[in-house]
Formats: structure tokens, sequence, C-alpha cells
């Protein structure tokens, strides 16, 4: 019998952080924000403003930019595909999983555009059997209805079980198991001292693919 397995994209299979330093230094350069103007981006991002409108309604208002706030966030989903790189090992222990015989797919918030540029530019789009974008769907994590278009584009229904891998204990964890879902959080220090029901807690990707593909069933 074929089990699923779903993840998260942003933050667990592919490197945002990284991506966004790299965009906040390019951004800053273009329009000679200097160092303290990547330092600026970088503290406001971690200080709790991830919605890109609301992030960019206040870095237009802190640099005193003359682009509208949607010029500036759609220019920001047009270029951040082209930085993301996967984390390490997830290529190949994808292709593992499948190959074991599990079904799996991919369940993301976020725009449609951004998200999947993101999916086409790191080869995820291959690497997996579905994938549900809130961005194309208009449902979002936590609803359990974005878990039941990426099982069924994978080819199999919630009803069978399985696994989700995330990073949001709301989003990924508590919104998987709503669905049925056993879960695997992937802990990056992002909720301190958070209660949780996560099944299994991990450090990374790698460590999470290693428990499915090992027989935990």
């Amino acid at each position: 019998m074929q089990r699923l397995a779903l993840f998260d994209l942003d933050r667990t299979l592919i490197d945002l952080d990284t991506a966004f330093l790299l965009w906040t230094e390019e951004f800053a350069e273009q329009r000679r924000l200097g160092p303290e103007g990547v330092a600026w981006l970088v503290s406001l991002d971690r200080d709790g403003f991830p919605h890109r409108e609301v992030f960019f309604g206040k870095v237009r208002e802190h640099f005193a930019l003359p682009e509208p706030v949607d010029e500036l966030w759609a220019a920001y989903r047009r270029r951040m595909p082209h930085l993301v790189r996967c984390y390490p090992g997830v290529p190949a222990g994808l292709a593992e999983l499948r190959a074991a015989g599990w079904w799996v797919g991919i369940v993301t918030n976020g725009m449609a555009d951004n998200q999947l540029g993101k999916l086409r530019q790191t080869g995820l789009t291959n690497a997996v059997d579905g994938y549900a974008v809130s961005g194309v769907e208009g449902i979002r994590k936590p609803e359990t209805g974005l878990f039941e278009i990426a099982a069924q584009r994978c080819g199999t229904s919630l009803a069978a079980g399985g696994w989700m891998v995330g990073d949001n204990l709301i989003a990924d964890i508590e919104g998987a198991q709503t669905a049925g879902l056993r879960t695997i959080w992937i802990d990056r220090g992002t909720w301190p001292g958070s209660e949780h029901r996560a099944d299994r807690v991990v450090a990374d990707i790698t460590e999470a693919i290693a428990i499915m593909r090992d027989g935990y069933s």
C-alpha cells in the first residue's frame, strides 16, 4: 500500500531565509540604502511582518520610496523564485521516498506567481506527484481543503492517512492533524516556548525524510 508524504515549501523544502537575505542585499544596493538598510530590512522581517503587503508598506514608508506598495511587492515576487534553493538533500530525499512507493506532495500558502515560480525554478514540480498552492486554490492552510487537494493531486485522499512535514505549528502541524495526518515539525527556533502536538520534532528536512523512509508509518 502506498503512503502519503506532504511537505510545506518555504523553510521546509527551500531555504527562504538565505534567499531573503540575498534579496535584501540586492534591494539595498539598487537603492543605495547601505548596510544599515539591509539590517533594517532583516530586522523588519524578523519582527513579525511576514505578510509581504504589510512588509512593503512599512518599507516604502521608512525609505520614502516612490513606487506603490503593489509594485514593490510584485517585483519581489518576480525575483524570489530565482534566488531560492532547496535545502541540501531535498531532491535526493524526495526521490528516495517516491522510489520506495510513497506519494509525495507539497502544500503551500502564498501568492500563485511567487509559489509556482519557486516550484518551477527549483525543479520541485518534477520532484513530487502533486502540489496545492493557496493562491491558486483560494483556500489556505490550516484549512483541511488545501491538504485534500494536494492528496488528490498525488492520486490518493486524506482518508488513507499519511504524514505532513512543516515548520509552522498552526498552518502545517495543527492543520494537518485536523486533516487526519501524522506530523513532523521542523523546529527552526521561531516558536520558542510554544506547546505543540507534533508526532515528531526534527531540526532539518533530511531528518524528517529519514523518519518516514526508515519505517515510521
